[in-house]
């Protein structure tokens, strides 16, 4: 083991001791679940199936949404395995409540402490375990390797600033990236990085455009849709800081009356941002309060979990958040996932800042389903024609639902890689 590696797992087993109290201190601050914040140190109440299990982890919304493909392939080709989904934070484990399937179990990550690592293993005891992007924990990862599991890294991204860091320790990142058996970064860019690194490339995925558009209740589908009436709907979808206002004082400029729906990618800034509207004199319904536009009110605040795909339906033309920030002089943030409109065959209008989705983005722009502006006050110029015109703004969303179709073929490319991987399955079983 490298110094380095030796001197982190001496500081990690000296500081574990002190976890519980700081596990606590961020439960009180609502970062952690006080009534779950056990298995972060590897503890936990439920019991292992029988059997074979893969373990799946993804740090945060993003990277466990992108999982949800993967735990459906494995339960269609192998149903004699268990899965285990682990996460680390509050918001991924109540979208993973409502969206995995029966049987599927999720756990919080445990803290990269030796003793919280060991807990974790010997309870799972998992076959196979799939990191997604760039969770790179030494303990649990040299942990694992130590036990016999085999490990994937997928649909791995790394940023140069993480790669400058590794550099200080190279035999460290080099015997952390050879316990993986595959690794299988998003695109050139991250291969590239990795590859300096130290690690062998055995091809690319890139999860995030895989799998199907996001569900939806169509119950509330139909009694929104009553609500609404026939006023053309624009979704402003995964909105950040300032966006809301900016977005809201520019859609105020066009003529025709519409309902605006915001969904602002983090709930707990709603209180803000209805303050901010009730400050400008705007008069909005909040879905987490139980309210629905009415004939009187043309916004709603869609301030809940795990609804997107309600609120994408009822789209007409979908406005990206995420994309305006450094428009709007904030730090940036790099754009959401502009597959998902695409999916629905939704017109979709961004900002600039979709660096987090430059190639799918590209893509969709080149097929016509995507449109670029430079900032909100930008956004009437694009939207007027979309909301006039229904067969342009139709064929505009066609062109994007072909593109994101011919962008999902990394989950096929992931299970070629898994499949060899697998505990071998009980006679008769299905690979």
């Amino acid at each position: 083991m490298s110094p380095a590696l030796i001197v982190y797992r001496l500081l990690t087993r000296l500081l574990e001791p002190l976890a519980p109290r700081l596990l606590d201190a961020r439960a009180k601050q609502g970062k952690e679940d006080p009534v779950r914040v056990d298995e972060r140190l590897g503890l936990t109440t439920v019991a292992r199936p029988a059997g074979d299990l893969v373990w799946l982890h993804g740090v945060s919304v993003g990277e466990t949404l992108s999982l949800l493909p993967v735990v459906e392939r494995i339960r269609r080709q192998r149903p004699d395995l268990a899965i285990l989904v682990t996460s680390g934070t509050l918001t991924s484990a109540q979208l993973l409540a409502q969206r995995l399937p029966a049987g599927v179990i999720h756990q919080f990550a445990p803290v990269d402490a030796p003793g919280a690592v060991a807990a974790f293993l010997e309870h799972w005891q998992p076959s196979l375990a799939v990191f997604v992007e760039s969770e790179l924990w030494p303990n649990l990862i040299l942990e694992a390797r130590r036990r016999g599991v085999k490990l994937v890294l997928a649909s791995a991204r790394i940023t140069e600033r993480t790669v400058e860091g590794w550099r200080r320790f190279p035999s460290a990142v080099r015997q952390i990236l050879s316990a993986f058996d595959r690794i299988l970064p998003q695109d050139e860019t991250s291969a590239a990085r990795l590859h300096s690194l130290g690690a062998r490339i055995d091809g690319h995925v890139n999860l995030k455009l895989s799998g199907e558009a996001p569900p939806h209740d169509a119950a509330a589908f139909t009694r929104l849709s009553a609500a609404i009436g026939d006023r053309p709907v624009v979704v402003a979808a995964s909105t950040h800081d300032g966006e809301e206002i900016a977005i809201v004082r520019a859609l105020d400029k066009l003529a025709e009356r519409l309902c605006l729906i915001l969904v602002p990618r983090h709930p707990a800034r709603s209180a803000d941002i209805a303050t901010a509207l009730t400050r400008d004199g705007y008069r909005f319904a909040r879905r987490s309060q139980g309210h629905e536009p009415d004939r009187d009110t043309d916004l709603y605040l869609a301030d809940t979990l795990g609804e997107m795909g309600l609120f994408l339906r009822l789209a007409d033309v979908v406005v990206m958040g995420g994309s305006f920030s450094v428009a709007l002089e904030k730090p940036p943030v790099g754009g959401h996932n502009p597959l998902e409109p695409a999916r629905l065959g939704k017109p979709a209008v961004t900002g600039p800042d979709m660096s987090n989705w430059a190639a799918v983005s590209d893509a969709l722009v080149e097929a016509g389903g995507l449109t670029v502006v430079h900032a909100p006050w930008d956004l009437p110029a694009v939207l007027a024609p979309l909301l006039a015109d229904t067969d342009a703004a139709r064929a505009v969303g066609e062109r994007g639902r072909r593109a994101a179709a011919e962008a999902g073929s990394g989950l096929d490319r992931l299970w070629e890689t898994l499949a060899p991987l697998l505990p071998q399955p009980p006679r008769g079983g299905r690979r």
